[in-house]
């Protein structure tokens, strides 16, 4: 049995698909990944996914479509995405084992 890329937590999974559904768009699912930049060196990325293109690597978890760049699969293997709520702010969060490094921030991290 491989690993599964990335899974998400019922709280993250719940979000997703409410953000989804108020998009009013014709989405297929999330694309998640990561890019240089930050403190720490790399930062993670979410953004709407109108299209499966055929290099994605496709998870389902939870009712909801994960589309993970090939060039991030390294990065993310084995992370949870999960969703935060507190009194000011709300937002996604990357359980990842494959860190060594965040900054204190929080945006960024290393492997």
């Amino acid at each position: 049995m491989t690993k599964q890329v990335i899974t998400l937590s019922d709280r993250a999974a719940s979000r997703v698909k409410e953000i989804m559904a108020a998009a009013g768009k014709s989405i297929v699912g999330v694309r998640v990944g990561v890019k240089s930049g930050g403190c720490a060196g790399m930062s993670y990325i979410m953004e709407y996914a109108k299209q499966v293109s055929p290099s994605d690597e496709v998870v389902e978890d939870k009712g909801v479509k994960v589309l993970i760049d090939p060039k991030a699969i390294m990065y993310l293997l084995g992370t949870e995405m999960d969703y935060k709520k507190e009194e000011l702010s709300s937002s996604f969060v990357f359980k990842n084992p494959n860190e060594t490094e965040r900054c204190g921030c929080g945006e960024s991290f290393k492997v």
